[in-house]
């Protein structure tokens, strides 16, 4: 392990980190469109996870889960999903997104959600456990290619009989 990892602390986020994670998400994206993502889902979402890396009482970083429907006909299942995730441009590539991304599975199979799914760059959350949802039989409600949206079973098994359309919450209809 490098010596910065242990400078850096994963931690829940709490009221007095909001407008930090608002600024953190505006400045990564480049936009305000997934910072208004996350204020919303915190009002709209439940259960959600939400945590900060937190280097000398600075938010550096913070990675949003919530909750996602998988539709089959009439049966329902639901995952979480992995969004936004957010560094500040200074601290990234030094490991703090993926080390947001192994402590929010954590809390996700914690909280009993033993499947996770992202949008995302196809070369970063592999290593994560993620692979293409398409080949477990899962598609995405967006019309995003099959190689960017991705699933993980965090317990194995989990998707054995888990098939079909994977609806996200409404407010994700508002981000460009």
């Amino acid at each position: 392990m490098n010596e910065w990892t242990t400078m850096i602390l994963i931690r829940q986020e709490n009221e007095d980190d909001q407008p930090e994670v608002h600024k953190i998400n505006e400045i990564a994206f480049g936009q305000p469109d997934e910072a208004d993502l996350v204020d919303a889902l915190r009002r709209s979402a439940h259960p959600y996870i939400s945590l900060v890396a937190v280097e000398q009482d600075d938010v550096v970083g913070h990675i949003f889960f919530s909750p996602v429907t998988i539709e089959s006909g009439d049966e329902k299942h639901m995952v979480m999903g992995l969004a936004p995730m957010a560094v500040v441009p200074a601290q990234q590539r030094k490991g703090i997104g993926s080390r947001l991304v192994q402590e929010g599975l954590k809390e996700c199979l914690r909280i009993g959600y033993p499947v996770a799914v992202v949008l995302g760059h196809a070369d970063y959350y592999p290593r994560f456990g993620f692979i293409r949802a398409k080949e477990m039989g899962i598609r995405c409600e967006y019309d995003v290619p099959a190689d960017l949206f991705m699933v993980a079973e965090l317990t194995p098994g989990a998707l054995s009989d888990v098939c079909g359309l994977a609806k996200y919450h409404p407010e994700f209809e508002k981000v460009t």
